[in-house]
């Protein structure tokens, strides 16, 4: 895998550019994945190109802001394709993050763990 696989990609002249921290996990996640034999380059390519282009069908300016979320849900989309994560894994793992985005006060790091702690809205605690 090259830069030059990835014409879409954000970056500049010394690599790719991240605007959060997660975007650079989902991106060394990829490309770590694909390294192991998990799934080949060319087979994270076309589900790239297929989530950016359901995206933009579905009226996805591309504003440059939007790159990162396609390539997560490609990342989620080839991790469930190849077994790699069951759906209803993933499901419970989403819904444990936003309880943990929930959870956390304004301006703090979100960690996964407040998804465990009392929810401070409805006064009661959550699995």
């Amino acid at each position: 895998m090259t830069l030059h696989d990835l014409p879409a990609l954000p970056r500049d002249k010394e690599g790719p550019v991240f605007n959060e921290l997660w975007e650079a996990q989902a991106f060394a996640l990829a490309v770590r994945l694909s390294e192991v034999g998990c799934f080949t380059w060319p087979e994270w390519a076309a589900i790239l190109s297929q989530e950016i282009t359901a995206a933009q069908e579905r009226g996805d300016l591309d504003l440059e802001n939007t790159y990162y979320q396609h390539w997560l849900n490609a990342l989620e989309r080839i991790c469930v394709e190849k077994h790699l994560v069951g759906h209803e894994d993933m499901s419970r793992r989403q819904q444990e993050w936003r309880r943990a985005y929930l959870n956390t006060p304004h301006g703090q790091p979100i960690e996964l763990s407040a998804a465990f702690k009392h929810d401070r809205r409805k006064g009661e605690s959550r699995p």
